[in-house]
């Protein structure tokens, strides 16, 4: 029987700048753009929660939840180097660390270096030594897969542990509201309660070929997260499937020259990213968003690989003529453009691969 910990830093981003600047502690900060901006927030304190910021909405939209909340610029850098600090401390533990971002991850304590019999006096020693190490607190949960392991962590929010124990892992779900089910969203969640679904005692009495037919390949799923079913390995690594850039504009736009520049910054930053993780790939995306938030994507798969800024400008320049010219009935402003290269060639490639344009 596995023994699997699922860390999850608290407010990761905030809790660093408050932690770094002591005129933030106790205040609501946020992370990410101005509060005039079109950015996107990263990262909310506690205390921003409580006027209900969250990760993903508009700067601007936080602002208007809270005017009085301190907005302060992404330190990646920092943020990065803290995580490996943290890292650092798992691998004193387990080999078997599966990092999901730079604040959250799953660590396989089945066999573990320090021959400690009990998962959950390892999770109390990582959260302490993460606090003397970094001054910052984390989140714990202890089970026997990833999934129960990631549920638990999310029951004593923040700077909590919660265990379930072997034999337990039914009564623990039974009575939690499925907008609590990790992979379960809102309108997922409408969906179920609408099927008379509320707690995880109410979609465990589904029969699996109902949940099939309501939710298609999720529904076989759904069926074994209400039971605690998990056979998911803790994986080290796991190598990224796309590497990608998008930027939001300051205001929704029809200028054509004005994406062309977007595009062609956009290239040139995808290509440095593609270097330094030393991928190129065959299928290259482009993603645009709507001033009503409408999502068109458009993809080009090539036997000649991506990863010059040439290529990715001109080649995205092409597929959003495309896109431009299909938008009417009305015609929309374009508020962000993204980028993506996946499907990458594993082996080597030589230093002079033709362009895909001679």
């Amino acid at each position: 029987m596995r023994k699997i910990i699922h860390i999850d830093m608290d407010a990761f981003y905030a809790s660093v700048e408050q932690r770094d600047f002591p005129e933030m502690r106790g205040k609501p900060v946020v992370v990410g753009g101005s509060p005039h901006s079109r950015g996107v927030v990263c990262a909310a304190s506690y205390e921003a929660r409580k006027f209900g910021i969250r990760s993903a909405i508009s700067c601007y939209q936080a602002y208007k939840l809270c005017p009085d909340a301190i907005f302060t610029p992404p330190r990646f850098d920092v943020y990065k180097s803290v995580s490996k600090e943290i890292r650092r401390i798992f691998l004193e533990y387990t080999d078997l660390v599966e990092p999901l971002s730079l604040d959250e991850a799953y660590l396989d304590v089945t066999l573990n270096k320090q021959e400690i019999p009990l998962a959950s006096t390892i999770a109390k020693e990582i959260r302490k030594k993460i606090w003397e190490n970094t001054g910052l607190t984390c989140s714990a949960g202890v089970a026997t897969n990833k999934f129960l392991a990631k549920m638990a962590s999310e029951k004593n929010k923040p700077n909590g542990l919660y265990v379930v124990l072997p034999g337990d892992e039914i009564s623990f779900l039974d009575e939690l509201p499925l907008y609590q089910f990790f992979g379960i969203g809102k309108k997922t969640f409408e969906k179920l309660q609408h099927l008379g679904f509320s707690k995880g005692k109410d979609l465990r009495k589904a029969e699996e070929s109902f949940l099939v037919h309501e939710f298609g390949k999720m529904g076989a799923v759904f069926y074994r997260m209400a039971r605690g079913i998990d056979d998911r390995e803790v994986i080290p690594f796991r190598d990224p499937k796309s590497i990608g850039v998008e930027t939001t504009f300051t205001h929704d736009s029809e200028d054509f020259s004005y994406f062309l520049l977007k595009l062609e910054s956009l290239a040139k930053e995808l290509e440095m990213r593609m270097l330094k993780k030393n991928k190129k790939g065959k299928t290259l995306t482009l993603k645009v968003k709507f001033e009503d938030f409408t999502v068109k994507q458009k993809s080009i798969t090539s036997d000649v690989v991506f990863f010059l800024a040439d290529n990715l400008f001109q080649q995205s320049s092409n597929m959003l003529a495309s896109v431009w010219k299909d938008n009417f009935d009305p015609p929309k402003k374009i508020r962000l453009l993204g980028l993506s290269v996946s499907n990458f060639y594993e082996k080597e490639i030589p230093e002079d691969q033709p362009s895909l344009f001679g």
